[in-house]
């Protein structure tokens, strides 16, 4: 892809994220996702009902009279967004990649976070740390944060989530707010990672899926490949059986999954490539408010 065609793109998520983030997500985002507790403003004189251990003492006796701290929530945020960036995201049956849906929803967040004056960092990972980009703050951040999702090329196609959350718990000195936007084809067991994870700082798992994963379409025979291994095989989705069998590895997966976020108390969310992740992220804001 060159430069003129990456920055059209850049462009037309700019424009497509921007509104859904100022129209739709502001006000839900800010409620959502609180600020690390309440700030020292200013202080003024004692009225009757204030709190008396908020009096400050050192006005009070500069004064002769009792002046009382005023405090405001600390808003400012550091969101960090880990980003899978592995082979099997390079996949999609109804027009979209699963990279395109990650990359339109961490452009939506990433927008509706600063609008609220929060920094925002990026790991992108396979099962290495393929990218950190810090956090910082400002529309020409998020537009760099953009183009390096569209025109990332990872080094290796396969998925270690643990090593993306030790990367976090390493890098990230103070609570933060963490979205980890993946498909959650990963080989090896997470729980302990995102459980540890979410002790230190607020996780929230978004699950990015095609249709074809949930239901195989009837087509006859179809030529299958890994796209982490490079392993292929031909399957017959002519095959009731094998259909059945697919739907039930589907549900079992996705049991698993949810097991391991409702043990580890991480809030998540699951978007297809074939619908609308508007609905879900309003979900979210909704169950967090």
């Amino acid at each position: 892809m060159d430069t003129s065609d990456i920055l059209k793109k850049v462009r037309k998520i700019e424009i497509k994220t921007r509104r859904l983030s100022n129209n739709i997500f502001a006000g839900q985002y800010h409620s959502a996702f609180k600020g690390r507790g309440m700030a020292f403003s200013e202080v003024r004189e004692y009225q009757y009902g204030d709190d008396v251990r908020d009096i400050d003492w050192n006005v009070t006796a500069r004064f002769h009279k009792p002046y009382v701290k005023v405090f405001e929530e600390e808003r400012e945020l550091t969101v960090m967004l880990l980003i899978d960036v592995s082979g099997s995201l390079d996949f999609g049956t109804s027009g979209r990649l699963k990279k395109d849906v990650v990359t339109e929803l961490a452009a939506t967040l990433a927008f509706s976070a600063i609008q609220n004056n929060d920094k925002i960092g990026v790991i992108f990972f396979s099962d290495r740390i393929e990218k950190y980009i810090p956090p910082k703050k400002g529309k020409t951040h998020i537009l760099y944060i953009i183009r390096e999702m569209l025109d990332f090329s990872p080094q290796s196609r396969k998925t270690d989530i643990n090593k993306a959350l030790e990367f976090l718990l390493r890098v990230a000195k103070r609570k933060c707010t963490t979205f980890l936007i993946s498909d959650f084809y990963a080989r090896n067991d997470f729980k302990d990672a995102i459980t540890i994870c979410n002790r230190k700082h607020d996780l929230v798992a978004i699950q990015v899926y095609d249709k074809s994963a949930k239901e195989l379409p009837n087509i006859g025979l179809m030529k299958v490949v890994d796209a982490e291994t490079g392993h292929e095989m031909f399957i017959d989705t002519g095959s009731r059986r094998l259909r059945q069998a697919h739907a039930q590895y589907w549900a079992d997966r996705q049991a698993a999954l949810k097991d391991i976020f409702n043990k580890s108390n991480t809030d998540n969310i699951s978007v297809a490539t074939d619908g609308d992740f508007v609905k879900p992220l309003l979900q979210l804001f909704a169950m967090r408010s």
